[in-house]
């Protein structure tokens, strides 16, 4: 996670030039709001995606170390436009607006586990969510997130055809433990178990440059008290779904770093009422944007900006992001 040894900092100097000595574990879990959707078809009623990692982690995110990693991230994204099952622009005036801070704070041990060194993560998200919609959902709120912890194991000495190669595998998993109200249109806690795990890496394939990803799973639980008014509805459940993060980063000088970032989010399994899948249900996105990385000796700055395209059964508008890190080391115990 965060604080290269001087035995790796000789190592990374010689093999991998460019990457600084200090290194975060990145942050994750984006705004969790999850909002009814209250369509006419073919999108359908109180089903919908919570909000995952779609580019809340940058540059070098497969590089971590052991030490103790606080952040904060602040976004704020807009979208002026809705889209369908095909798509399509839904017709009228339909806006969402999302401000979020997510905190997060990550410990690497110097514990082996598998080769790799053992830890945990912690998120919560503090956000306020504005949609104003023609079809339906269109109530502000804010609040607290539901909690997402989970276990991971950091791997540091890898090489792929000669170069340094760095990964990380991370199950995380969130409990519905923020604010959730099933007479409002617009949550932002989910009022689920969700299971959210994945694979990160970075590989140094040249002087100065590197090539990362972050590759999710999506698994959304069964939420018994839906939204909505119906006596007949008494469960819903989100489908399943993949979702990444990519980048790639050139160091211009030490301590400053520029790049572009995407992700991609593709739901493979329908949203589900009562237990029966809803035909047309499953989302879309993707997103592209620059970035620019700043800092050094443990403390470190990220903006990225981002725009959106192929949007289905969502929202589709833009980001920018703000990641604020700051790193302690963890010192090796004495035996």
């Amino acid at each position: 996670m965060i604080f290269l040894e001087q035995d790796s900092y000789r190592f990374m100097n010689s093999a991998a030039p460019g990457l600084h000595a200090t290194r975060l574990l990145p942050g994750f879990s984006a705004l969790l709001v999850f909002i009814a959707l209250a369509f006419s078809a073919p999108l359908y009623a109180q089903v919908s995606l919570p909000s995952v990692n779609l580019g809340q982690t940058t540059f070098e995110d497969g590089i971590a170390f052991p030490g103790l990693m606080v952040e904060t991230l602040p976004e704020y994204y807009h979208a002026g436009q809705w889209k369908n099952a095909t798509g399509g622009t839904i017709a009228g005036d339909n806006t969402l607006t999302t401000v979020s801070t997510l905190n997060h704070v990550a410990l690497i041990s110097h514990r082996r586990l598998l080769g790799g060194y053992a830890g945990a993560e912690a998120v919560l998200v503090l956000a306020d969510a504005n949609p104003q919609t023609s079809f339906g959902p269109d109530s502000r709120t804010a609040g607290v997130s539901d909690l997402t912890m989970a276990p991971l194991i950091q791997w540091t000495n890898n090489k792929l055809f000669g170069k340094p190669y760095f990964q990380r595998i991370c199950f995380d998993f969130s409990v519905p433990t923020g604010k959730y109200n099933k007479n409002r249109a617009v949550n932002i806690g989910n009022n689920a178990f969700v299971f959210n795990p994945y694979y990160a890496f970075t590989y140094v394939f040249a002087p100065r440059w590197e090539a990362s990803a972050r590759l999710h799973y999506l698994y959304n639980g069964e939420n018994d008290s839906p939204v909505g008014q119906s006596s007949t509805l008494r469960n819903v459940q989100a489908g399943q779904a993949f979702h990444q993060n990519y980048m790639v980063s050139y160091k211009v000088v030490d301590g400053v770093r520029f790049g572009f970032n995407g992700y991609a989010l593709e739901q493979f399994t329908d949203h589900r009422e009562n237990g029966i899948a809803l035909a047309n249900s499953r989302e879309r996105v993707f997103g592209l944007g620059p970035g620019v990385e700043l800092g050094g000796k443990g403390t470190w700055l990220w903006v990225n900006a981002y725009i959106e395209t192929g949007a289905q059964n969502r929202p589709q508008g833009a980001a920018v992001s703000f990641d604020f890190r700051k790193v302690f080391s963890l010192e090796r115990k004495q035996k």
